[in-house]
């Protein structure tokens, strides 16, 4: 499912399915228009929303976050908002160990900074209300500026393991965070891409995640870092302007235009391609462009394909080595 398929902009399962992650979206959009029409954007904020979001075991050892019990993920559901608007998290701990939530560039008072230093954390099986509030530019008393929300951001534990979270993010508690401004471009679809330490969403070392679209679609990536290393994201074929959306807003915008960013942990960033714009379909690799790193795994495939479904030149189960 896309974003020209759902009603006012409410997604639950779509915008991440790459990677089996749910989405919420809190933003308020004009009418959805045809997939040849006019772009939709974000209209301006000042709803206030409540959703519940559960810290849960995996399976497979790992830890993640879910807008349901039984249905974490890693990367945790997108969450998007528009400038001005305020989201309670009813926060439950469905683990055996004391964990948390934090956010990064949203406001929140003390008792919601989700760290064990002010007990903001939560104790197993124990709930607990974050409050997140945004806000939209504007000039202070003092007559300086202050800046607005939005941009990209993301949300992580600050209590497993350490008291800063170490052993939660290690294992997959994180997630990204969209917060738009009114008159900002939206996505049909939106992935999230997180460097932890020497992988990808978590995977394990040459099965980096795949992120499909058809040509002509306009696809958000949300880029975020964790661990100890510095890393490149690099994407084939692709470029985005290095600004707080990833477009140019228009033939004088001084924006520098990329296809590669040096990332340390606790970034984040985002921007939106044209899938295939001037290139075509294919198997467009993204990758760290640490030589290292890509040689030790960090890589995977954004899938661009035809109307018809097709990707030219593409064989699944092709080695990674060959696909570039």
């Amino acid at each position: 499912m896309d974003r020209r398929s759902f009603n006012r902009r409410v997604l639950m399962g779509g915008a991440a399915a790459a990677t089996t992650a749910t989405s919420l979206s809190l933003i308020a959009a004009t009418d959805a228009a045809p997939a040849d029409g006019p772009v939709r954007t974000a209209l301006a904020g000042g709803e206030v929303k409540r959703v519940k979001l559960y810290a849960e075991k995996l399976a497979d050892g790992q830890m993640g976050y879910g807008f349901e019990k039984g249905k974490a993920s890693v990367p945790g559901p997108l969450i998007e908002l528009n400038e001005g608007d305020t989201l309670h998290i009813d926060f439950e701990n469905t683990m055996d160990v004391t964990a948390s939530l934090h956010v990064h560039g949203l406001d929140y008072e003390v008792s919601s900074d989700g760290t064990k230093l002010n007990k903001s954390d939560v104790e197993p099986g124990g709930t607990r209300t974050y409050t997140w509030r945004t806000h939209a530019p504007g000039r202070r008393k003092d007559g300086t500026w202050r800046a607005g929300s939005a941009g990209y951001w993301h949300y992580h534990d600050h209590a497993v393991g350490t008291e800063h979270g170490t052993g939660g993010i290690r294992k997959g508690l994180y997630g990204p965070v969209v917060v738009r401004r009114k008159g900002d471009v939206l996505p049909d679809t939106t992935f999230t891409i997180v460097f932890n330490d020497m992988t990808i969403n978590n995977k394990p070392a040459h099965e980096g995640p795949n992120f499909e679209a058809t040509v002509g679609d306009r696809v958000e990536i949300v880029m975020i870092t964790y661990g100890e290393y510095y890393h490149t994201f690099h994407m084939h074929g692709h470029r985005w302007a290095d600004n707080r959306t990833g477009t140019l807003t228009g033939p004088d915008d001084p924006s520098r235009v990329v296809d590669n960013k040096i990332v340390g942990p606790a970034d984040s960033f985002g921007f939106q391609i044209i899938a295939g714009e001037g290139v075509g379909a294919g198997a467009w690799m993204y990758h760290c462009h640490v030589q290292s790193h890509s040689d030790m795994g960090m890589a995977g495939l954004f899938l661009v394909k035809k109307a018809d479904g097709t990707i030219p030149g593409y064989e699944p189960h092709h080695p990674m080595e060959h696909t570039g």
